[in-house]
């Protein structure tokens, strides 16, 4: 469980996430009853944020399922990596022309098709684990990066993996968050993800009225934050607030905090590419200068 979020402005796109990965298995409950999943535990040192390939400005957040078989996601991402940079035809990608469309579909091709339709083969639909990936970035033609960033979602459900979503036209500006984020549709929507069926079961709203007036709440209520002039600094120290928000929102709720550890976050623009900002090591830095 995790908060992977982008804000996207004019002078580029600002990926960020938390660091949480939450264990599910059985556990025990009242004598005689069978064992029930819940969480056995949490670690904050998840791996949920990417350059997709190093020198090129794409990178990529993931929420949902920590792993694939016995492959935590972040190894299978750096697998994928190694394909863009050194792999077959399929999966190579030429760095001087590319749309970040086409990033994406590689990436379902790999998550999905090559490793995630095998590996829950035998598990029934609503009981294989959902996951997610915001893809974002920058293309290219002729060696000239495309005039604005893009974002592309790659979401499994149920099982289930359609092509690549455009999340915005390449032309506006935006917040996108995915995981656990009730706190953000709170802040940003101005109500919580039950309020449909608040208004359906307590207060007698026609289920044929509920999305009108969603609509409507939502342009009384609110929050514009991502503004498309704001300078990229600011959409960062945004990225951020909106994650640590999530992490604390997790944190003084009831169970387990399934949104926590370090925040990650990534700057992606088109003169300066992928840039880190805040990102977690288990080593020594001096130890180890030249290492991605």
């Amino acid at each position: 469980m995790t908060i992977a979020l982008s804000v996207k402005i004019n002078d580029g796109v600002v990926l960020a996430t938390d660091s949480a990965s939450t264990v599910m298995g059985p556990i025990a409950q009242a004598p005689g009853q069978p064992p029930g999943l819940g969480v056995i535990n949490v670690y904050d040192n998840a791996n949920k944020a990417f350059n997709l390939l190093k020198g090129c400005p794409i990178g990529a957040v993931t929420w949902g399922g920590g792993g694939i078989g016995n492959a935590s996601t972040s190894s299978l991402v750096k697998d994928f990596r190694n394909l863009l940079r050194d792999g077959p035809a399929e999966y190579k990608l030429d760095r001087g022309n590319y749309t970040l469309e086409e990033v994406a579909t590689k990436l379902r091709k790999f998550i999905y098709e090559d490793n995630y339709v095998a590996a829950f083969a035998n598990v029934p639909a609503n009981q294989k684990p959902p996951l997610g990936f915001i893809v974002a970035g920058y293309g290219a033609t002729g060696g000239q990066r495309t005039k604005n960033a893009d974002e592309y979602g790659v979401v499994i459900d149920q099982g289930n993996c359609g092509p690549p979503n455009l999340l915005r036209k390449s032309e506006e500006s935006g917040i996108f968050w995915a995981g656990m984020g009730e706190s953000l549709n709170r802040l940003i929507l101005g109500f919580g993800t039950q309020l449909p069926a608040v208004l359906q079961q307590n207060l007698g709203v026609p289920v044929n009225q509920i999305p009108a007036a969603m609509q409507v709440i939502q342009q009384v209520l609110g929050a514009q934050l991502a503004i498309s002039a704001m300078p990229l600094k600011d959409a960062i120290d945004l990225a951020e607030f909106l994650a640590d928000t999530a992490v604390k929102f997790s944190k003084f709720s009831p169970g387990a905090n399934v949104v926590g550890g370090p925040i990650e976050i990534a700057a992606i623009s088109k003169h300066e590419g992928f840039k880190w900002v805040k990102r977690k090591f288990y080593f020594d830095r001096d130890l180890t200068p030249n290492e991605e």
